[in-house]
């Protein structure tokens, strides 16, 4: 279409406020120019790139430029280090790398390429490493090995599309599995990029004259999804490198006033945080251009929803509830526009999603917990884990015939509200009540005192498994034994008797990845001293530390 090529295609603003912008007629050129000197360095078709990038627009460019000549993109989060890079790059068996000499995150600089250079040095297969200058820091070069992003984009220009069929891979996406083994969920040409903007355009209402911006990394579902959820509908996307509460904690409603954001991605766990830090944050800055607030990655509780409801929407703009995962290219759950949207809840599974909830039989259920299936195929489905078929199989089809089972709890109530109470394999099991951990810490977190909790199950004599809280206080507030009473107690008055948790700690904080999800897995491993598994995806592994010594009695 030629009327779009001087709209704008990205804009990209750095932590320290410096701003790129590329039109789409700007980002077909620098992608011919990418693709030419992928093909200079010998990259085909088939070759797998990994893409350990910041958020950059040449992160885009390098993803797209991959699949111009038929290659094979696999991006992996920024914030890993060089083994769990190397986990992936020779689980995919990756002939190239292309990674920044840094980035900046907390008005601190993060260097890649020493990391970047110690995943090559573990990965066999991987030729060339090829290396931006985000910051124009003094880096180790291998003259061997390493290429410069300017000199290799000044390559002749590759115009031809390389020819594919819709099911040959575009992108390897990692996602970690709970046995510490990342599974590379395969999405093919036909499948990814058009569940994304199908996703976008029809279930968020995303537009030509839209800007798309989703605080992630490329690392994560959602990067991938803001490109071709963005794009392919023709709308603006919005890349952010930093933090959202960096310098201050109005900086992501800062970035949704200056560039005129309509629609804005953001998780539970965010609005968490921000929402201690005063209505004022948000009041300073007019959010006029606001449409759509998106939220994935975890399930809300109701106080933060409603705070982002009235403080930031105003009661004027739907929260969007998206729920899916890696392996689904997009959502299972949505909020879509043209139906009422609840508090917490989803009101109807995505169009083309053939969404229920069974019983362990397999029968369909109504008002009572059950496990997310899947009844018919979909766009966007992956093809399978690369190289690991038997795990793909064994993960989501073997429980019911003809059946993807997608692992959450949840409960499908008689007006077509949708609830997610958490994963299935995070469920506790009290005293024959099946209860979801998210069920627990919306009481808690209803308290004035905390901020956040977490909720495991552990073995139990009595009860068969028992419910153990972790609670993050507010900053005004103190630990003391009787606030542990007074919390254990309300869970026992909201939830009943026989579920009240069988003790709670306070601790600093609760382990997470960089996208915001509380790993649960992780706090019942370091308290129960079990396997932890893979945590290449965790933000802050010293808190395990301190989850450890609570049995100790170290904290109450």
């Amino acid at each position: 279409d030629p009327s779009m090529k001087d709209k704008k295609a990205l804009v990209w603003e750095g932590e320290d406020g410096a701003v790129r912008t590329f039109t789409y007629i700007e980002m077909q050129e620098e992608v011919d120019r990418v693709a030419g000197g992928f093909r200079k360095l010998g990259l085909k078709k088939g070759d797998v790139v990994g893409i350990y990038m910041p958020m950059l627009p040449e992160t885009v460019i390098a993803m797209m430029a991959a699949s111009k000549i038929g290659a094979v993109f696999a991006p992996v989060f920024s914030g890993y280090g060089a083994e769990a890079v190397a986990t992936r790059l020779n689980a995919g068996e990756a002939k190239a790398l292309i990674t920044a000499d840094g980035f900046l995150r907390r008005g601190k600089t993060v260097m890649m390429k020493e990391e970047a250079d110690r995943a090559a040095d573990l990965s066999p297969t991987v030729e060339k490493v090829i290396v931006i200058s985000r910051l124009n820091a003094d880096t180790p070069w291998n003259d061997e090995r390493d290429v410069d992003w300017q000199e290799m984009r000044n390559s002749e220009k590759y115009e031809q599309t390389e020819r594919m069929d819709s099911q040959e891979p575009l992108m390897l996406l990692y996602t970690s599995g709970t046995t510490g083994k990342p599974k590379g969920a395969v999405h093919t040409h036909s499948g990814f990029p058009i569940k994304a903007a199908f996703d976008a355009g029809i279930g968020m209402d995303v537009k030509r004259e839209d800007v798309l911006f989703w605080y992630t990394d490329m690392g994560w579902m959602m990067g991938p999804f803001l490109v071709y959820g963005g794009l392919v509908n023709g709308a603006t996307i919005l890349l952010y490198e930093g933090t959202p509460d960096f310098p201050n904690p109005d900086r992501i409603w800062e970035l949704v006033a200056k560039h005129n954001v309509s629609h804005l991605g953001i998780s539970p766990t965010l609005i968490r945080s921000l929402m201690t830090q005063g209505d004022e944050w948000v009041n300073k800055h007019s959010l006029d251009t606001l449409r759509v607030v998106g939220s994935t990655g975890e399930p809300w509780n109701p106080e933060p929803w409603m705070w982002l409801f009235q403080n930031v929407g105003k009661k004027q703009i739907p929260i969007f509830n998206y729920s899916g995962g890696t392996e689904i290219a997009g959502g299972i759950l949505g909020n879509v526009l043209v139906r009422p949207i609840g508090p917490i809840t989803f009101n109807s599974p995505l169009p083309g999603m053939a969404a229920d909830v069974f019983d362990p039989t397999g029968k369909p259920v109504e008002n009572e917990v059950g496990e997310l299936v899947i009844k018919k195929p979909w766009v966007g489905m992956t093809k399978g884990f690369w190289g690991d078929s038997e795990r793909y199989l064994n993960t989501y089809w073997s429980r019911f015939e003809q059946t993807w089972v997608h692992g959450d709890w949840v409960i499908k109530d008689t007006e077509g509200q949708w609830t997610i109470t958490g994963r299935s394999d995070d469920i506790l099991n009290v005293a024959g009540k099946r209860l979801g951990p998210a069920e627990v810490e919306s009481v808690l977190v209803g308290h004035e005192a905390v901020k956040e909790a977490g909720t495991i199950g552990i073995p139990d004599e009595v009860k068969g498994e028992a419910a153990i809280c972790f609670a993050v206080l507010n900053q005004s507030q103190e630990p003391s034994e009787a606030l542990k009473k007074e919390l254990l107690s309300l869970v026992a008055e909201k939830l009943g008797k026989a579920l009240k948790p069988k003790n709670l700690y306070f601790v600093s904080d609760l382990p997470k990845t960089r996208n915001a999800k509380v790993m649960r897995r992780a706090i019942k491993a370091a308290y129960l001293g079990l396997e932890t598994g893979d945590l290449s995806a965790l933000e802050n592994p010293q808190v395990l530390r301190e989850i450890e010594q609570v049995k100790e009695n170290v904290n109450l």
